[in-house]
């Protein structure tokens, strides 16, 4: 299955993508789905293409464009700079709207653990990039 143009990935990893996801993001999915204009189902495809290039980036240093606000052995918490959303919607060829659903999933689950969004990061992007590599494990 072709994620991005330069990025393939065997159907299984990104069925694992869509249900590692939706496991760890679980009501913040149904909750931000429910008041977009996009589907559920449509959403969790996103955030799986997203992690899916997440974790290719995350080889090319990604925690280095950003702030990361958190770190464990499960996840890696980030504010990045460079448009990172921007640029998930032209790689992944998403509309406006998935984008922005996508966007708000990870930026609901970094204020919880990092509070409101201070002045300095309402332009940076959120994104948590989920270091489990199996949601069975």
């Amino acid at each position: 299955m072709k994620i991005t143009r330069g990025h393939e990935v065997e159907f299984d990893e990104f069925s694992r993508a869509c249900d590692l996801v939706e496991g760890y993001f679980g009501e913040t999915i149904d909750d931000v789905a429910l008041h977009a204009p996009v589907s559920r189902r449509q959403l969790i495809a996103v955030l799986a293409r997203a992690q899916l290039t997440g974790r290719q980036l995350a080889i090319d240093g990604l925690a280095e464009q950003g702030a990361v606000v958190y770190q464990s052995s499960d996840e890696t918490l980030l504010w990045l700079d460079g448009g990172f959303w921007t640029d998930m919607r032209g790689l992944h060829h998403l509309d406006p709207d998935e984008g922005r659903a996508a966007r708000e999933v990870h930026r609901r689950l970094i204020e919880v653990i990092d509070g409101d969004v201070p002045y300095y990061n309402r332009e940076r992007d959120p994104f948590v990039l989920i270091e489990r590599f199996y949601p069975y494990d």
